[in-house]
Parts: C-alpha cells; sequence; structure tokens
C-alpha cells in the first residue's frame, strides 16, 4: 500500500447518518427539506448518538438526476438555502460532535455547467469527452455509440454518464486506440485541468469546515481502465495532497471494493450493492430480497437477513476478511450501510419491523463503520410504485424514488416533515400507511427500534472492543450467526423466523451478562436464539465491588 498519513483517529469511532437533504426536513414550507431544516432536527442525531453526517449533493443543479448532475460546484442550491445557511448547519452541528461531510460528484457535471456550454462552442476545450468521428456515410453516418451530438456550435458529440444530461469530464483514457483519437492520456492537459478542479472544490468546502466527502462513482474517472489502474494513480494523488493540506479531513468512496479504493487513497469504501469483483454480492447477501430497488442484471442470491432462512453470513464475511487483510492495520476502514438513496430500505417487501432489530444489532456490533440511512432507525419502509422523480428511475424493477420519501417525525400533519399546505406539493408522497413509524412515537416507547438503535450505538461507542478495531471471531456462520468480538462480548443473531441453535465451545460463556438481548438464551455452551433475535453479552463482567 502506498504510504498515506495515518486516517484521523475520529474516523475508527464514525457512526455515519445519510440525509437526502431534499427528503430530511422542510423548514421554509415549499415542500422540500433544506439545510435549516436539518439544523432544527440535529438535536435527534445527537439524542441518537451518531456522530459524522453525509448528505446527498447540494450543489446549485438543475436536478435531472436529484443533484448528482452539478451546475455549480461551490454553490448551494437555493432550494436548499444559502452558503450562510450551510455554515450554520456545520457550526450548530460541530457544537453538538457532529461532523458534516458533502457528497462530490466527480465524473461529471450537469449540461448547464458552464464548464459545459463553453466546451460545447470551443473544439479546443478538451474539459470533457469529445469527438467528430463518424461511422457510415451520408445520411447514415452516425457517431460512435453512448455519445450524444453536440447541442452547441462545436461540431461532434460528447459522451455522458449515465443520463444524456451528465456529460462525463475528461480523466483521460487508460489506453489510446487509433480507431479512436477521441482518448486523450490521463496527463493530457484537459484531464489535468479536471484533477487540479477537483483540489480547488475540496479545498473551497474544507475551508469552510466540512470535515470531508463521499465521491460519487469513484471507480469511474479514467475510462478504459481495466484494474483501474490510472484512476487509482489520480486517487493516489489526490490523497497525498489532502494530507498535506488538511490532515484531519476523510475521502469516502462510492467504489464498492474496499479493498481497491482503500489502499488506493480513501479513508473508507462502503460495501454496495454493486462494485468489486462479484457485483455487489456481499451487501446484496446480507439485505437484498429481490423486492424495492433490483437490477435485472444481478446473480440471485438469497440474503441472510430473511424470515425464510436460506440465506448465509459466509459471502459477507468472506468479503471483509479478504478487504481489512489487504487494507491492514491503520491502513483505512470498511462501512456498511443499512440502505442509501439508490438502494432499498431494510423494511422493504417481505421484511418488516419485527425483523429490523436483529439486522441493527449486527451492523452495529460488526467490524466495519456502520452508516444509517435516514428513517432507517425508525423502520421507514421502501414505498412501491412512486412516480419517477429527478430520474430516480433506473429500470423496470428500479425505482430509487421508494427509498427518498419524506422523513417521518410525528403523528402530525406531512408526518412534521413539512407545513405545506397541500400534500401534493411534498418532493415525494409520505408513506401512505396509516401505521408509519414516527420518531414522536418511538421516542415516547422505552421498546422501540429507535431506542434499541440510540443504546447499540452507544454500547458501541462506549466499548472499544465493538469497535471498528476490535477483533472478531467466528463461533457459527449460520442460523444463528454468532461470533465473539474482542475476546470478550458475545454476539447473537437469528434474521430467520424459526428458532435456531448452536454450541459455543470455544469461549467460557457460564458468566455470561446480557447487556442487550431479545429472545436468546446462553445455557451453558448451548445458544437458542427465538426467531428474529438477537443478544450482545459480556462474557467476562466486572465482579461487582465489595
Amino acid at each position: 500500500m502506498t504510504s498515506f498519513r495515518p486516517a484521523p483517529a475520529w474516523l475508527a469511532d464514525a457512526v455515519f447518518y445519510q440525509i437526502y437533504p431534499q427528503s430530511f426536513a422542510d423548514s421554509d414550507g415549499d415542500g422540500i427539506g433544506d439545510f435549516a431544516g436539518i439544523t432544527g432536527r440535529l438535536d435527534h442525531l445527537a439524542w441518537l448518538g451518531v456522530n459524522t453526517v453525509w448528505l446527498n449533493p447540494c450543489f446549485a443543479s438543475p436536478f435531472r438526476d436529484a443533484g448528482y448532475d452539478v451546475s455549480d460546484y461551490l454553490t448551494v442550491a437555493p432550494r436548499y438555502g444559502t452558503d450562510d445557511d450551510l455554515a450554520r448547519l456545520v457550526d450548530e452541528a460541530r457544537r453538538r460532535g457532529i461532523r458534516v461531510l458533502l457528497d462530490l460528484v466527480a465524473g461529471h457535471t450537469s449540461d448547464q455547467h458552464p464548464w459545459f456550454t463553453a466546451a460545447a462552442d470551443d473544439p479546443e476545450d478538451h474539459r470533457y469527452i469529445w469527438t467528430d468521428t463518424r461511422t457510415g456515410s451520408g445520411t447514415d453516418a452516425s457517431f460512435p455509440a453512448g455519445f450524444v451530438a453536440s447541442p452547441g456550435a462545436r461540431p461532434g458529440a460528447y459522451l455522458p454518464n449515465f443520463f444524456d444530461s451528465q456529460p462525463a469530464l475528461n480523466f483521460g483514457y487508460a489506453r489510446s486506440d487509433p480507431a479512436e483519437p477521441w482518448r486523450q492520456a490521463p496527463d493530457a492537459p484537459g484531464p489535468l485541468a479536471n484533477r487540479a478542479a477537483l483540489r480547488e472544490i475540496m479545498d473551497h468546502w474544507l475551508g469552510l469546515g466540512l470535515a470531508g466527502f463521499r465521491v460519487d462513482m469513484a471507480a469511474s474517472l479514467v475510462k478504459d481502465d481495466a484494474g483501474n489502474t490510472e484512476t487509482r494513480k489520480l486517487w493516489t494523488e489526490l490523497r497525498h495532497w489532502l494530507d498535506a493540506t488538511h490532515p484531519e479531513a476523510v475521502l469516502l468512496a462510492e467504489w464498492g471494493d474496499p479493498a481497491v479504493s482503500v489502499p488506493a487513497g480513501f479513508h473508507t469504501d462502503f460495501f454496495l450493492q454493486f462494485g468489486g469483483p462479484t457485483e455487489g454480492r456481499p451487501l446484496r447477501s446480507l439485505w437484498n430480497n429481490r423486492q424495492g430497488t433490483d437490477n435485472d442484471g444481478w446473480d440471485p442470491v438469497d440474503c441472510f437477513f430473511d424470515p425464510a432462512g436460506q440465506g448465509s453470513p459466509g459471502t459477507f464475511v468472506d468479503a471483509w476478511r479478504e478487504a481489512v487483510s489487504v487494507i491492514g492495520d491503520g491502513g483505512g476502514h470498511v462501512a456498511l450501510p443499512t440502505a442509501n438513496h439508490d438502494f432499498a430500505r431494510l423494511n422493504c417487501g417481505p421484511r418488516t419491523a419485527e425483523q429490523l432489530p436483529a439486522a441493527f444489532a449486527f451492523q452495529l456490533t460488526w467490524p466495519t463503520l456502520p452508516a444509517i440511512y435516514y428513517g432507517d432507525e425508525i423502520g421507514m419502509r421502501f414505498i412501491p410504485g412512486l412516480p419517477d422523480t429527478e430520474g430516480s428511475v433506473l429500470g423496470p424493477r428500479y425505482n430509487r424514488a421508494g427509498s427518498r420519501t419524506p422523513m417521518q417525525w410525528d403523528d402530525g400533519p406531512n408526518a412534521g416533515f413539512s407545513a405545506v399546505s397541500t400534500p401534493d406539493s411534498l418532493y415525494l408522497p409520505l408513506d401512505p400507511s396509516p401505521d408509519r413509524p414516527t420518531v414522536a412515537a418511538q421516542r415516547a416507547d422505552e421498546g422501540s427500534l429507535l431506542h434499541l438503535v440510540r443504546r447499540l450505538i452507544a454500547l458501541r461507542r462506549g466499548t472499544p472492543r465493538l469497535g471498528a478495531a476490535g477483533s472478531v471471531d467466528v463461533l457459527h456462520s449460520g442460523y444463528p450467526f454468532v461470533y465473539v468480538r474482542g475476546g470478550r462480548y458475545l454476539v447473537v443473531v437469528n434474521p430467520r423466523a424459526t428458532p435456531a441453535t448452536c454450541t459455543a465451545a470455544a469461549f467460557d460463556t457460564t458468566r455470561a451478562d446480557a447487556l442487550e438481548v431479545s429472545g436468546v438464551a446462553v445455557d451453558g455452551g448451548m445458544i437458542t436464539a427465538q426467531g428474529f433475535a438477537y443478544g450482545v453479552f459480556d462474557l467476562t463482567p466486572e465482579e461487582p465491588a465489595g
């Protein structure tokens, strides 16, 4: 691994909370969430115990892809407020011990970005990938597959990422091809200008008190890059710059392959529903029940957290072990999300609220950095059948809007998310269920999922052996899933509907002290777990004083 400055000490204790800003809290009654709304709800996050917030893109944008089409990296979108509103959010969060990260869309811009509108009229501009090459002749001549005809005076066509409205920034190609003259080297002037722009953008926001960035599609910058060799070089260069100029800042990758991205320079990468040699199989083997957001191209895998009990934690555990063996001690971290803005929530399809406690017991005690998607702490549902909103539909069974509905704060109008007078004006419809969970109701119920998540976070943060650095010994890889953290803390998780048993002969369980338990009994060396049960035990509790 390239020698980097060690990750900031605070990162090892991070409990991430992802906020989709347009759906979290609306302060001005226009139906769309904003910075002031988030600021007004920071006490909820502080009470919950999270200490690091990641905001989805909040830069100026025409919002054809929910803000992932940036038209100005140095200006916030008016729908969210002003620079001063963001500064106040960051300052108020800091006062509560919470760091704030922004989302950096590094690989493309909006077609309304001034860089692109200039490039569309200037054949000498190489910020984006352009070609004049056509195949065929006469009226049948066409641009190469994937390219989109120029919207300006410049002849030719540009290459987009994802939607046509998202022209790909030019970071070069790893391999040249005489038949494709638009391929520039990664060290050509256009790609180098874009690298410099990334530094300028990061420097600007870090200078205003932000704690770092989650980088969108971080693996995709250099094109035709087998093994991501050139893309890894790019991020290594940027990490060295970050270490020298902002040593307390962090970079989180949307890469989905921590064994590659962390050695390349990221402080943390997520296991995701895509990425890596098996295209996201480790995460999908935990959560994906083929409901909600589902890609027809994904290989089928029975998820472990399913009432039928047909899955296995082994796929995830093996991938995690491989990643940490490559990363090594102090090299960085792996993050495990409950969900995200592109992937179905935990409470999705046949998975119901009673199954969620076991999922959180696992996520908050495994040696990864936990990332809680807003609303998952109360068990918000994935809502099917919503309209395509700001580019949310990616396929016939992949509508991301179902994971982006308004936060459910209380039983008041619009679930306390917004004071807008007409529900049709909300960014997305609310969960229509009359028994939808709310923060207020669960705050009032000590037995709720919200209180459990809060207690598990406190247990994790107060018990170093349950954190990212503590060891793990897997005693039983099945139903129930049983492991010991730091040689002392026994964790039992049974996410299926029927009871399960196993032995724990490798550890002395005679003095097991229940710390957080529901439906699990430890009797001698035998562990019995009821359906949807979980338990955290201290195997060596302190002797009472006196």
